[in-house]
């Protein structure tokens, strides 16, 4: 299967479930995380099955020098920017605040993900392995047979973030409109994560980091809207 193909395939299997996730006859249930995450662990094995085979999965899990540090600034960098620029965007008070509302409603009540640490903290760090694995790894590799490794990973950020739009969609508000948020953060946090693993030689270690740290602060230490701690 050519490159293009198989990446486009990808982003179909993460979208169209995805929007069913989203949809809010679904919000707080167990069945959104299962619409939103498990079509991305399914494609991580197929990634990781895929780069042991070409001789990749080495390099793409192997620890380098700094990780640590790149990781945890780049995920605080990006906790950062998410914040103020949706004080901006979606501004508390304003008729986009609503979008905020809608992904904090979709993820559950804050307390009781916070009475779960532990099962979250797994799902999240499950989660951004298996994001990493396909979008960092698997989506970049494929684009840069068809591109060049010099723009496969900013494609693969927009590739990313296409398959963020139909959720858009599905977050969308009658006042606010299609709901924007979402694929603006992963084209943004996606560049980033690819720029940090260009900078580490393919290892996606740090990036890895850099996601679950920006993920768990999003959904349980300082969530964009409602009560944070």
């Amino acid at each position: 299967m050519r490159p293009l193909i198989l990446s486009i395939l990808v982003v179909l299997i993460v979208s169209i479930p995805g929007f069913f996730g989203w949809q809010i006859q679904r919000a707080g249930t167990p069945a959104f995380w299962g619409f939103v995450v498990v079509p991305t662990l399914l494609l991580a094995v197929f990634a990781a099955v895929r780069a042991q085979r070409h001789g990749e999965l080495r390099e793409w899990l192997r620890p380098r020098w700094g990780d640590a540090t790149v990781g945890v600034l780049s995920g605080v960098i990006l906790v950062a920017v998410a914040y103020y620029f949706t004080r901006i965007v979606a501004p508390v008070g304003g008729p986009r605040e609503v979008w905020l509302a809608r992904l904090y409603l979709q993820i559950g009540d804050l307390s009781q993900l916070r009475q779960h640490t532990g099962a979250v903290a797994a799902l999240v760090i499950a989660a951004s392995i298996a994001e990493e694995l396909v979008w960092r790894g698997l989506v970049t590799t494929l684009l840069a047979e068809q591109w060049g490794s010099r723009a496969a990973w900013i494609a693969s950020a927009f590739f990313y973030a296409a398959a963020h739009l139909p959720a858009a969609w599905a977050l969308s508000d009658p006042r606010a409109s299609v709901n924007l948020l979402l694929p603006i953060g992963a084209l943004g946090a996606g560049l980033v994560w690819g720029m940090v693993v260009r900078l580490k030689g393919g290892s996606l270690v740090a990036a890895m980091i850099a996601h679950a740290l920006f993920d768990w602060c999003m959904v349980v230490m300082f969530p964009l809207w409602g009560t944070g701690l």
